[in-house]
């Protein structure tokens, strides 16, 4: 089923409206859907790299709207829709773990899956079941979406091809290389705050 909706993801990423198609799986992956948007991202930045940055911003946004629907999920349904998606992710046999210590450092766990291959819906729901303040859930969204996307619209507007197999072989180390350096970043600076 995953192949079937990554093949699927490719073709819109050349079809006309490619880019209402980029917004809406953006928006769905923040709460439920199961593949990332950069699989639609890459292969657009590298048909137009004039407008990487364009699809970067378009992924943002989209993403942390969607992240809206993930929390309300989490809030609102948690127990008839949100612990579903969670066992579908196999996460919701550590979740009541994961939870009580979820908002007490939450915008750093909102950062690394943000920015990370982490399912950012996993992360979207728990927001919403643990009633975490909605600002820190949309701070740390924008920061670490924005991040993730426009790094991938960089590399591939400069670097190209080339760069595309690397990302395509290495993409779970180094976006959680950068966003442990990015998080630590952030602990060094309140640590010496």
């Amino acid at each position: 089923m995953l192949k079937k909706l990554y093949e699927w993801m490719l073709e819109k990423a050349a079809h006309r409206q490619a880019t209402k198609w980029l917004a809406g799986i953006s928006f769905a992956e923040s709460s439920f859907f199961p593949i990332p948007p950069d699989v639609m991202l890459a292969p657009m930045c590298l048909a137009k790299p004039e407008r990487a940055y364009w699809y970067a911003l378009i992924c943002t946004i989209a993403s942390v709207l969607g992240s809206l629907v993930g929390y309300a999920i989490g809030y609102f349904v948690f127990e008839t829709v949100g612990m579903p998606i969670l066992e579908f992710y196999g996460a919701s046999e550590k979740f009541d773990v994961f939870a009580q210590n979820f908002n007490e450092q939450g915008w750093v766990v909102v950062l690394l899956a943000g920015f990370t291959p982490l399912p950012f819906k996993v992360i979207t729901i728990a927001a919403g079941s643990t009633a975490m303040p909605l600002y820190i859930l949309i701070g740390a969204a924008i920061i670490a979406r924005s991040a993730r996307f426009f790094l991938v619209a960089i590399l591939l507007r400069y670097f190209g091809p080339p760069m595309k197999a690397w990302i395509d072989r290495n993409f779970a180390l180094a976006t959680t290389a950068v966003g442990v350096l990015f998080v630590g970043g952030f602990a060094a600076v309140r640590w010496l705050l």
